[in-house]
């Protein structure tokens, strides 16, 4: 039998092989065998007497755990068999923790260490207790909300509609019986989430060239339970276009993302977050788009795993059970291969699925249509013909502002003009025919609080002229 998650190889014995008994213990128990090389050759030992005495002895007084030691031979080649049973309680080497994964023993440090700690003590981190809270903590609105989105895919009776703020927080276990919510509770439903947990914000960023021209970029906060139907408005709003059809008669705008596919993605971003760690990070280039999210995939389950059927392992249970119930993702991991089904509907590059960086990546390579419309730079710079024709007073209002919303007067500053009229005839007005410059108030043009910014095309054509420039 190979080398795999339940049993490993050792041609001698030595004392460091503490560590991988120690591995064994902490996950699903194993079988190392002494005296057999790595290509299953038996090789035999010496002094295996002496052997049988030490090991199990060495075992118990480093670990603190019975192991059997059983004594095989085959020919006149003898070898050693351990057999780790799994353990309910931690089990440390020399203060260190170790764990088997696959085919490799890892040592267990920071955010790892204390989910390892917690799933053997029973518990997890969004079970865990916050003193001093109350129902007050809660917010009403959001609690509707899920109930309606649970009633709405049959997640829910519609009874369920009726229940009190109470009823519902200790039908998801996110209340004990004397008022005390744990950190899920607050996560999904908090009024101000952030207050206690820093890191539960989800900020997205626009780039241009690269990673240190940063455009603009938004932070949303909030209960995480709304967080996806906020996120996926800011980034219709100002970060990801529509390219335009028409189906016979009919002008279709879906958007560049198949919107079932992009929710999959940020319900498991949200859901799955190690929300010890860092915050989700978002970022959208002209090329494509990466979210990021802490917290590495569980041991034992690897990126290819994911790309085929595999049992759901979720982190944080208790958020997973609020996220099912709404109908938000499923219990059978499925999660992944949605996605895959989306972007194979509209013939899209399949997304990356990579583990980077402590934690969990997707990367979105975006359409060569939407690449187009934003003009990327070809290897000879020259604006994109996808581009309606500008003019130099244009392209120089372009070069000005960006994405945050400006008064005329504040432009006109930036620029270093007077003119008030001229500057509608020849700068604005020409930019916003071409599609390059929006309203923040298109129904009423003469608003008195109007304000304007470059659209996502006005964006990609700035680029453009910038990367003239610098050639």
């Amino acid at each position: 039998m190979e080398e795999g998650q339940n049993i490993e190889y050792k041609r001698i014995w030595k004392d460091e092989y503490l560590q991988w008994i120690c591995g064994f213990a902490n996950a699903q128990g194993g079988k190392l065998y002494i005296g057999i090389d790595d290509d299953q050759t038996i090789v035999g030992l010496k002094n295996v007497h002496r052997l049988m005495e030490d090991i199990p002895n060495k075992i118990v007084s480093a670990l603190g755990i019975v192991c059997d030691v059983n004594l095989h031979e085959q020919g006149d080649k003898q070898y050693i068999e351990i057999v780790v049973t799994p353990s309910n309680m931690p089990i440390a080497y020399k203060g260190e923790y170790h764990y088997r994964s696959g085919a490799t023993k890892q040592q267990l440090k920071g955010v790892a260490l204390q989910e390892f700690i917690l799933k053997k003590m029973g518990r997890s981190w969004n079970d865990t207790l916050i003193e001093n809270s109350s129902l007050e903590m809660i917010d009403r609105d959001a609690i509707e909300y899920f109930l309606r989105q649970g009633v709405k895919r049959k997640r829910l009776s519609p009874e369920a509609l009726s229940y009190s703020t109470e009823k519902v927080l200790e039908n998801l276990q996110l209340i004990t019986d004397d008022g005390k919510l744990n950190n899920a509770a607050i996560l999904l439903f908090g009024k101000n989430p952030q207050k206690s947990f820093v890191s539960s914000i989800f900020r997205i960023g626009r780039f241009g060239k690269n990673e240190s021209d940063l455009i603009s970029q938004d932070t949303i906060e909030g209960n995480i339970i709304q967080m996806a139907d906020r996120i996926i408005d800011v980034l219709k709003n100002k970060y990801l276009i529509s390219p335009v059809h028409y189906e016979g008669m009919v002008r279709v705008e879906p958007l560049e993302i198949p919107e079932d596919a992009l929710r999959e993605i940020l319900y498991n971003a949200i859901c799955h977050k190690d929300y010890s760690g860092s915050h989700i990070q978002m970022r959208v280039f002209n090329d494509r788009i990466t979210l990021w999210n802490p917290g590495m995939l569980p041991m034992g389950l690897t990126i290819e795993d994911l790309l085929v059927e595999h049992s759901s392992q979720p982190r944080n249970k208790l958020l997973a059970n609020a996220f099912f119930k709404a109908g938000f993702i499923e219990t059978w991991g499925r999660g992944i291969n949605k996605i895959k089904e989306e972007f194979e509907k509209v013939k899209l590059d399949l997304p990356i699925f990579e583990e980077k960086q402590g934690g969990f990546m997707v990367t979105i390579n975006r359409a060569k249509d939407v690449q187009r419309i934003l003009g990327i730079p070809s290897s000879t710079p020259q604006v994109s013909p996808m581009y309606p024709p500008s003019t130099p007073h244009v392209d120089k209002l372009l070069l000005t502002f960006g994405i945050e919303y400006l008064s005329i007067a504040e432009i006109m500053t930036l620029m270093g003009l007077r003119d008030r009229k001229s500057f509608r005839a020849n700068y604005l007005n020409p930019a916003i025919d071409k599609g390059f410059v929006e309203m923040l108030y298109p129904e009423q043009v003469k608003h008195p609080k109007q304000k304007y910014r470059l659209t996502v095309m006005g964006l990609g054509y700035r680029d453009t002229l910038q990367a003239k420039q610098d050639r």
